[in-house]
């Protein structure tokens, strides 16, 4: 039976530190599915499109990697692909309870897919999405935080919304 992983994340957008997880993920793994949380609650910077094409750029020497999205519950995502597991990275402490908490709800929903924690490499034990946006909206150098496609992509991001600023 082929070993299939689900990574699931907002990818908003996609770092080193989540790179890092996937590739690794990809040598453990015989498929891993890179699933884009198509999430209401937030407000993203890039659309799952954009987000999407991101992730295949950085992900295309990875021939086992396969990049879609996905909305609702992630274990009916999971089920659909035949995963038996789910990949998610641990920076910190501070990210285990959280993920605690996800697990065992997913265990309640489907007991036979299992979730993999991966801890991130330390390089990148304080990175974030989060983090990478906002540095990048300063115009602050991220080159060693994400692949150049995606600096390059923050880039006109930021450069487009602050010339669409004065017109609103």
């Amino acid at each position: 039976m082929a070993s299939i992983a689900v990574c699931p994340g907002s990818f908003d957008p996609v770092t080193y530190g989540h790179l890092d997880i996937i590739k690794r993920g990809a040598r453990v793994f015989d498929q891993v599915y890179v699933a884009v949380l198509n999430n209401s609650a937030k407000k993203p910077l890039f659309t799952v499109e954009e987000r999407i094409e991101l992730l295949r750029a950085v992900t295309q020497s990875l021939p086992n990697v396969h990049v879609e999205s996905f909305h609702g519950l992630l274990i009916d995502y999971a089920r659909s692909k035949k995963a038996n597991a789910i990949l998610r990275g641990l920076r910190a402490v501070s990210d285990f309870e959280y993920e605690m908490q996800i697990t065992s709800m997913n265990r309640v929903l489907d007991e036979n897919i299992e979730t993999f924690f991966m801890m991130t490499n330390s390089q990148y034990a304080f990175l974030s999405s989060s983090i990478v946006k906002e540095v990048a909206k300063y115009n602050g150098d991220i080159s060693e935080l994400v692949p150049p496609v995606v600096e390059q992509a923050l880039k006109k991001k930021f450069a487009s919304l602050a010339a669409d600023g004065p017109q609103r």
